[in-house]
């Protein structure tokens, strides 16, 4: 094809993206004409456009792979699966903090229209097989959450959370951007394909390709929020407002996933031993302190913090295993992992009103005794997270450390089940605070119906994922094997 030549055919795989791209273009224009009493009309428009961007995105699956825009932009199954879940993601978010942005005026454009951008970039990031591409992505993301994370400009505490964020956000990119540029002189190509390819025929200086590869590894770790430099999310999940904080926590772990996968088991596969060892590192490391700090904690979104450093450091030891069943095992991991995380934040919102937040676990005694439901929806999610049966964490967390120990890591196995053992005690605390405390004070639920019944319905799923795990892994086993 002409390099000149554009044509609806380059197009097609990324029509999900461009026409996520024109409707949220389209919502920013339309929210100027829009009265502030009738501010909900946005917010539909914007559910209604990531729900059919996913349907989009999901009528293409089972498509062969497709590379397009001169090798930059991969549509393939892993991509189609996981765009599925990043938008659906980011509108439960949008559903579970709708009451609580609108008690607080956070209910505006700007927000909405950020979290459309942050899943566009999710998106690219998906679906890119190109350092430029990855890194554009990567930015659209960053630069959205750290606008989100700062719109509650009345709050010294989100602005804050806010600089701390964008400050080590600019040393992760910058320590990536480093990275691919000693790769790009190490291959000569910031194409994936052809950097996998000069590698693995030995046509790279391999001590600059592994110099490259370090900085690299330290970038993920960043994105991932793994231990040595997981600094910032404690902060940040405090001081952003709980939706935002939901949105951070939730969606972009797939896209970190996909950018692992694209990064390590595509482009630098031909490194895996390299990789391997500093993955490993960084798991123990985030398995062990995430589990021990968040022990300590009072407020429920610094714990949950540390959990998903914790958590992060478990999706590590499946990518580490560097073979398709560790990969597969991995994107289970962090799609259960997502939906759990939606229920947990999920809750908190719906406890949250006017003048309350719900986020010291305080907050959480004697739930039982005014709602049994929402008390049982609340333990099957902290069931799930500290991997207990039959919640569908428990089947996560065994496939990641099966795939570890089948590729040798028996003691990074070992240590990760004995730091699970510890993470349920400060799980289960929620579950004692809620069952057999007395109510610390007047407990008020949301009356939003259909955050109720988003809630309902994630609940239902992890506990139905955990007693049938089945077509999950199975789909995550295809889209990896077919993706490859």
């Amino acid at each position: 094809m002409n390099t000149a030549t554009f044509s609806l055919a380059m197009l097609a795989p990324a029509l999900p993206e461009a026409l996520l791209l024109a409707l949220v273009s389209a919502i920013l224009i339309a929210d100027l004409f829009i009265a502030e009493r009738d501010k909900h009309v946005t917010f539909w428009l914007a559910i209604a456009s990531l729900l059919g961007c996913a349907a989009l995105a999901g009528a293409s699956a089972g498509n062969a792979t497709a590379v397009t825009f001169h090798g930059t932009f991969i549509a393939d199954p892993m991509s189609q699966v996981l765009k599925v879940a990043t938008l659906l993601a980011v509108a439960a978010t949008l559903v579970y903090g709708r009451l609580y942005l609108q008690a607080r005026e956070l209910l505006r454009g700007e927000f909405l229209s950020l979290s459309l951008f942050a899943a566009l970039g999710m998106m690219v990031m998906i679906s890119a097989s190109h350092f430029l591409t990855l890194y554009l992505g990567l930015e659209l993301l960053a630069l959205s959450l750290y606008a989100m994370v700062a719109l509650q400009r009345d709050s010294v505490r989100a602005t804050e959370a806010a600089m701390k964020y964008f400050v080590l956000g600019a040393l992760a990119s910058g320590m990536l951007l480093y990275g691919m540029s000693m790769l790009y002189g190490a291959t000569g190509s910031l194409d994936l394909s052809r950097i996998a390819f000069a590698l693995e025929h030995s046509r790279a200086n391999p001590t600059l390709a592994v110099f490259g590869l370090v900085f690299i590894v330290a970038g993920i770790a960043f994105k991932l929020g793994a231990v040595p430099f997981h600094m910032w999310v404690p902060d940040v999940y405090h001081g952003a407002a709980t939706p935002a904080t939901l949105f951070i926590g939730a969606a972009p772990k797939i896209a970190a996933f996909a950018f692992v996968m694209r990064l390590l088991a595509d482009g630098l596969a031909a490194m895996t031993g390299d990789w391997q060892q500093m993955l490993a590192i960084l798991a123990v490391a985030s398995i062990g302190l995430g589990n021990l700090v968040a022990i300590a904690q009072a407020n429920l979104k610094r714990m949950l913090a540390y959990s998903t450093i914790s958590h992060m450091g478990f999706l590590l030891l499946g990518i580490l295993a560097g073979t398709a069943n560790g990969y597969s095992a991995a994107m289970f991991y962090v799609l259960t992992y997502v939906l759990m995380t939606l229920g947990a934040f999920g809750m908190m919102l719906l406890l949250s009103r006017a003048g309350f937040e719900a986020e010291d676990l305080e907050d959480f005694k004697g739930l039982n005794r005014r709602s049994r439901w929402h008390a049982f929806l609340m333990l099957v999610i902290v069931f799930s997270l500290a991997g207990i049966p039959p919640a569908v964490g428990f089947f996560s967390k065994l496939a990641v450390l099966q795939a570890a120990f089948e590729s040798g890591y028996v003691w990074v196995v070992v240590f990760a089940v004995l730091m699970s053992v510890v993470g349920a005690f400060y799980y289960l605390r929620i579950v004692k605070l809620m069952y057999m405390d007395e109510p610390a004070g007047e407990i008020t639920i949301a009356p939003r119906l259909d955050a109720q019944v988003l809630l309902s319905a994630n609940a239902i799923a992890v506990l139905v994922l955990g007693i049938l795990p089945a077509p999950l892994m199975d789909l995550c086993a295809r889209a990896i094997t077919a993706s490859l």
